[in-house]
């Protein structure tokens, strides 16, 4: 892996090379080991958090672990073009637009002793901006390319503060054309809901269930791209104890050996049916 500024990542996408890199500011990484039709993000996955906000913050280190989404990367790092966040959502959220990436209080719980000053809040959120340059060039090219996108967009959601059985997979479908993509909605709900997991966990599949695919990566997405379609997927977080913050790594590893050769297949199903 490479450290490589935004001038020059996105001039290697520009000419189309393969490359894997960190961004010069270690805020997110990209890797594309080929040009093809789909895009594997974890925008959520990061746990960085800069060391000048430390003694502001009112959250524990556990307290944003447990709102993160690890492991949303390693879900999906086979796959040839992934995009994924380095930075803790709590220090900007890649999933939420700019005016509110900064939060001011999160999950009930006020986040600063004091506001933060302009200059720490400008240095985050030229990182959002810089991701989404990134997004915006890669997804253009790959139109360009191909004619019809999809992002599978990786998340995971903490299920014990639920007062009812939840699925261990939920699709977000509230922004994106269901009426152009619901076949390949429905299918890869149903690819989903095939997975063989440990310990006897059945994996549900569901579609707005408990989730609606709200978040700004989607949203910028869809928005811009009219050929591109965003799955929003949320793992209900059965590969980790979340209240002792221990990770399961043989859960872990069975998602990602079968995601494998469902996305890939599921991707290239639906670039047949929409590529011009």
């Amino acid at each position: 892996m490479k450290r490589l500024s935004i001038k020059q990542i996105l001039k290697n996408i520009e000419n189309e090379l393969q490359f894997e890199a960190v961004v010069d500011d270690y805020s997110f990484t990209i890797k594309i080991d080929e040009y093809v039709p789909y895009i594997c993000g974890a925008v959520h996955d990061g746990h960085q958090f800069r060391k000048e906000l430390w003694d502001n913050c009112l959250h524990t280190q556990y307290d944003r672990w447990f709102e993160e989404d690890p492991c949303t990367k390693e879900f999906v790092k086979s796959h040839p073009i992934v995009i994924a966040g380095c930075d803790s959502r709590f220090e900007y959220d890649l999933n939420r637009d700019p005016e509110n990436a900064i939060y001011e209080d999160a999950w009930g719980k006020k986040l600063w002793k004091t506001p933060l000053p302009d200059n720490q809040k400008q240095q985050s959120l030229q990182k959002h901006l810089n991701f989404y340059k990134v997004v915006s060039a890669l997804i253009s090219k790959l139109e360009a390319k191909f004619g019809a996108v999809i992002v599978y967009d990786m998340h995971s959601y903490n299920w014990r503060r639920w007062d009812r059985e939840v699925p261990v997979i939920n699709l977000g479908t509230a922004n994106i054309d269901n009426k152009r993509f619901g076949n390949q909605v429905e299918s890869w709900r149903t690819s989903l809901a095939e997975l063989e997991l440990p310990h006897g966990i059945i994996a549900t599949s569901k579609i707005n269930d408990t989730f609606q695919g709200n978040g700004y990566f989607l949203k910028y997405i869809t928005k811009n791209f009219k050929n591109t379609l965003v799955l929003a997927t949320e793992f209900k977080k059965i590969y980790c104890d979340e209240y002792a913050q221990i990770i399961f790594p043989e859960v872990v590893s069975a998602i990602e050996i079968q995601l494998r050769e469902k996305i890939k297949s599921h991707a290239y199903s639906f670039y047949n049916a929409h590529k011009k």
